[in-house]
């Protein structure tokens, strides 16, 4: 016969009942991840109801979460796009599609970042590969090493000129504001490069950054600044009869940012670190392919940097390259058939540089022992959004419009033909490989004027002949050799018409038979 349960017996087991289903809950809400999803749905619901312009908050109580420091700037929305946001989320598809969390954190003063970086409070820190030079040599015990590049600069930097400065040459004897030892004065020293100046014909007013170099043009302390965009049109707003003398949008192969990381943690982290890259490639392969995906981009940016709205956020994104996999393919020098600037071909060439200049405190190391391309290597990314980027293409310069162009920098250089020939010899080839080449690649969606000149010996007819077709041979050396698209330069024959020294003598009549390399405004 059946007993029946008493009183109490019902109370404990009802007790017990209700405790297993709170058990059970806690247990499903601790310890799964559609727990935890529930429990970030219903917080961010609560958060965008009270505060809807607020960014969201880590919730995240695990260690295993990748930190990456970061400065305001558009170049490195792939990952942040990728991981719905700056804070360590399970709602990131880092951690849905890889398992791992990922946090940005803002760090804009440059040395509390690299004070951060050495204590581990962030594992990956932005840097840019043509100023590194300056700073690997003092960061060499921490074995720093650069994992992928994230951008190029393309309009995010530009030198904004007071009225009267219209080319390279007009800032001789300036006063010029930059930040030292920052992308922005290397940007500087290029610039001069290319138009034959060196950093001792301009008066450079150092800045702590470009924030400052902008201030001091706008209150007309300078005549030219290096500068960030959106800063160059407030520098122009500010400043009547202003121009902005050339930007990162023509100048597209010189500022490459990157994110290193010690040595140390690359060894431990491989795996994190190969999905990490993998992620933050489609990240920005996904921008740069849909404007829709680019304005998330923007309004992730915008929640998450400090002063800045979407419309900024947007132009910061648009004034960059997103790297793609592709890119960093080119950046490492893992493509063969890439021509235009690598990270080796930068980083050294930056290096001698500023050790020339007296700019490097500590032996900068040499580009091998800094240059990890493992992420890269290992990586399985194909498809067209996931290629390298294509040389701009020019179209063909009418004869009207050929010497109208209007000159940026002009580079003359020193090419010995033999009398009445046109042909380059190999001592010719080299000198346009030392002399131009780089900078041709640096500045690679600049047009260039190639501009052949004569001494006068000899009728005018024919030097300007002469003179012409040693400007095609150029010309044609550049496009066969180092594949520059042809349509790029505008050939001119002066024949003896532009003399630079006195023809009455032979050191003259030496530098009169030049060739000068101009960057013109498309």
């Amino acid at each position: 016969m059946a007993r029946r349960l008493t009183p109490f017996s019902k109370l404990l087991l009802t007790l017990l009942i209700v405790a297993g289903i709170v058990f059970g809950v806690k247990y499903f809400i601790d310890n799964t991840e559609a727990g935890q999803d529930l429990i970030e749905s219903a917080s961010d619901s609560s958060d965008n109801n009270s505060k809807p312009n607020r960014p969201k908050t880590s919730n995240s109580t695990s260690d295993d979460v990748i930190k990456i420091g970061v400065v305001t700037w558009g170049g490195y929305a792939g990952g942040q796009y990728f991981n719905e946001g700056f804070q360590a989320s399970k709602q990131s598809r880092f951690y849905k599609d890889y398992g791992f969390e990922v946090e940005f954190k803002v760090l804009d003063d440059f040395v509390a970042s690299r004070e951060a970086w050495k204590r581990d409070d962030v594992h990956l820190l932005w840097a840019t590969i043509d100023a590194f030079p300056t700073e690997s040599g003092v960061l060499k015990e921490y074995e720093p090493q650069v994992v992928f590049q994230a951008d190029w600069s393309r309009g995010g930097d530009a030198i904004v000129a007071r009225r009267g400065i219209n080319s390279v040459a007009d800032l001789k004897g300036k006063k010029v504001a930059v930040a030292e030892l920052t992308p922005s004065h290397s940007f500087l020293l290029w610039l001069l490069e290319a138009g034959g100046l060196t950093l001792d014909d301009v008066d450079v007013i150092g800045q702590s950054n470009a924030i400052d170099a902008a201030e001091a043009f706008k209150s007309q302390q300078v005549d030219a600044a290096v500068v960030w965009s959106p800063d160059d049109a407030a520098c122009l707003n500010a400043v009547p009869g202003s121009r902005v003398l050339e930007s990162t949008k023509s100048a597209s192969h010189i500022i490459a940012d990157v994110f290193i990381a010690k040595k140390s943690f690359v060894d431990a982290n491989e795996k994190r670190l190969q999905q990490l890259y993998e992620g933050w490639m489609i990240g920005a392969s996904e921008i740069n392919s849909d404007k829709a995906n680019q304005r998330k981009a923007a309004k992730i940016l915008a929640d998450n940097f400090e002063g800045v709205d979407e419309e900024w956020a947007f132009g910061a994104i648009d004034n960059v390259r997103l790297c793609t996999h592709g890119d960093n393919m080119n950046f490492f020098g893992l493509n063969p058939d890439y021509k235009l600037v690598t990270g080796n071909q930068l980083y050294e060439r930056m290096k001698n540089v500023y050790n020339d200049l007296g700019f490097i405190e500590s032996a900068a190391p040499s580009w091998r022992l800094i240059a990890n391309s493992s992420l890269v290597r290992k990586a399985n990314l194909t498809g067209n959004s996931h290629a390298g980027e294509i040389q701009k293409s020019f179209s063909k310069v009418s004869d009207a419009d050929a010497k109208t162009k209007e000159t940026i920098a002009t580079k003359r250089v020193s090419i010995s033909f033999r009398t009445g020939e046109y042909k380059l010899d190999e001592n010719a080839k080299y000198i346009i490989d030392k002399e131009f080449v780089e900078i041709a690649k640096a500045f690679a969606n600049s047009r260039i004027r190639i501009e052949g000149n004569t001494d006068n010996v000899g009728s005018r007819t024919s030097n300007i002949s002469l003179s012409k077709r040693r400007a095609q041979a150029v010309r044609d050396y550049l496009v066969s050799v180092h594949n520059m698209p042809i349509n790029r330069f505008i050939v001119i024959g002066n024949g003896p018409d532009k003399p630079v020294g006195s023809n009455d003598t032979s050191d003259g009549k030496a530098k009169n038979r030049r060739t000068d390399f101009e960057l013109v405004r498309d």
